[in-house]
């Protein structure tokens, strides 16, 4: 997809708003061109509602990514996860339907939020991390007004992008299996992983876990709209009564035993916001930073143009040629949703393929984000009914999304051996590291490699060489270092 092919120099005719609605039209009708879109309000609020039923459940996972400790043993606290998460989805969304006016929601990236938790905290403390969001929020920002953004995504082959969506994929659903329980630590002298704490499904609460898992794929195969959040519901009521029926200690569940604590209403936690350190990198490096910042970029930006440019021709916004009305706004706010996200204290945003449920109930415009944004922002004042949900509950929810992420499989010619072997290494190292750059690393430099080993090197691209020299560099660092009597 070439830069001209997504984003031409786009008219008034081509994005379809060059014609005023008729005289008499509301001034809502007017500003979001309802009409002229062939939708009318009804259709905008029901598919915002169901966007938002359909992406509620990042409240529960985000949160759940980012309780862990950084660096320097802090964590932040739930309550404040759940309002930064809320409060970022919520404007972000909001920008999106009232300037791109387009019906796309965002919210936080699972797989930024994985960066973050697995890369970024073990090295750095929580606030210099959402640092490097707002980093990588306004570097993305730059790339699409330069057109950069284009360039790199059309350099990159596509099966490696298939690749890096589905190794982000596994690495969800691995994170899912071991904050619940079903995957734990194996002992000191037997295998690095293993079925639970101790070789088998210990307790209540991973069997619980088991359940919802269960339930959340029996809906999506019945293809019951907001299959993910109904799940969530149903594992929660199920915990909720077996913890009252059974004697469950409180220590047994991951965040806590579902229970209402006080009033079901509590106002925001914002002290998360603003916490934001630029610099104090002087114990990870340069090199590290930079690493850092790229994985955020390649974690924040592969899917939104792919996910924009598809829920923009599903609501038949787009023509064959990839033009539609807002393109050039939405990847703006897309790229600034990761600062947003960072300034707030909720990890970077970005544009949500469960957009697409909405423009299945019939959004046209930005009036469906602009009632999805305003139900986020509703959430800000319920989280202590949000931190009911277990925490072995919204795992479940991270295995489901990881095997969403895997369709892209069905892309990818694996009788290739070019294309096979850099996405299997790209997939599979990924979970195996717990970390996402490894994985692309791996898979570029085999693509190269490949390629060269075929006599194809004129096929490689400049950025391609550029990149896996980066990577030779990443991966060759430490033995270089101490054969240097650097460290």
């Amino acid at each position: 997809m070439t830069q001209s092919s997504v984003e031409p120099k786009t008219t008034a005719e081509d994005a379809g708003e060059g014609s005023r609605p008729p005289a008499g039209k509301s001034w809502l009708d007017r500003y979001f061109h309802i009409t002229h879109r062939g939708s009318n309000v009804g259709n905008e609020v029901r598919g915002g509602i169901t966007t938002f039923m359909a992406m509620a459940y990042i409240l529960l996972l985000n949160p759940l990514i980012l309780s862990g400790k950084d660096v320097a043993g802090n964590a932040m606290a739930p309550a404040a996860l759940i309002t930064a998460t809320a409060f970022a989805a919520a404007v972000t969304t909001l920008l999106m339907g009232f300037v791109g006016k387009v019906p796309l929601a965002l919210a936080a990236g699972l797989s930024v939020s994985g960066v973050l938790a697995s890369q970024v905290a073990p090295a750095m403390t929580w606030p210099q991390a959402m640092g490097m969001c707002v980093i990588y929020g306004v570097v993305i920002c730059l790339l699409v007004v330069t057109g950069l953004r284009e360039m790199i995504m059309n350099a990159i082959p596509l099966a490696l992008k298939h690749a890096i969506t589905m190794g982000i994929g596994t690495f969800v659903a691995f994170i899912g299996l071991v904050n619940a329980g079903f995957v734990g630590r194996g002992p000191e002298f037997g295998p690095p992983v293993q079925l639970g704490s101790v070789g088998e499904l210990a307790g209540w609460p991973v069997l619980i876990f088991c359940v919802t898992l269960l339930a959340i794929f029996m809906l999506q195969a019945r293809k019951v709209p907001g299959a993910i959040l109904i799940g969530i519901v149903v594992g929660t009521v199920l915990a909720v009564i077996i913890n009252a029926i059974v004697d469950i200690e409180d220590k047994a569940w991951k965040s806590g035993p579902p229970e209402l604590a006080g009033s079901a209403v509590s106002m925001p936690d914002f002290s998360l916001f603003g916490d934001v350190e630029f610099g104090g990198w002087g114990d990870v490096g340069v090199l590290t930073v930079g690493m850092i910042v790229f994985t955020l970029v390649l974690a924040g930006f592969f899917d939104a143009m792919a996910t924009i440019i598809g829920v923009g021709t599903e609501a038949k916004l787009a023509d064959d040629k990839g033009r539609m009305p807002g393109l050039s706004k939405a990847l703006f706010i897309d790229g600034a949703g990761g600062a947003i996200g960072g300034v707030s204290g909720g990890s970077g945003q970005t544009v949500f393929v469960e957009s697409a449920t909405g423009v299945g109930e019939g959004a046209r415009t930005g009036l469906a984000s602009v009632v999805t944004g305003l139900f986020f922002a509703a959430c800000l004042f319920f989280t202590p009914i949000t931190q009911i949900v277990p925490g072995e509950v919204a795992s479940a929810a991270l295995v489901v999304i990881g095997a969403m992420m895997m369709a892209n499989a069905r892309h990818v010619d694996w009788a290739d051996t070019a294309t096979a072997i850099p996405v299997f290494l790209t997939v599979v190292i990924m979970p195996f590291t717990y970390s996402i750059t490894p994985g692309v690393a791996a898979g570029v430099i085999a693509y190269v490699a490949i390629k060269i080993a075929q006599g194809k090197a004129r096929e490689i691209g400049a950025f391609m060489w550029g990149l896996t020299a980066l990577f030779v560099v990443f991966y060759s660092l430490h033995p270089i270092e101490g054969w240097l009597g650097i460290s």
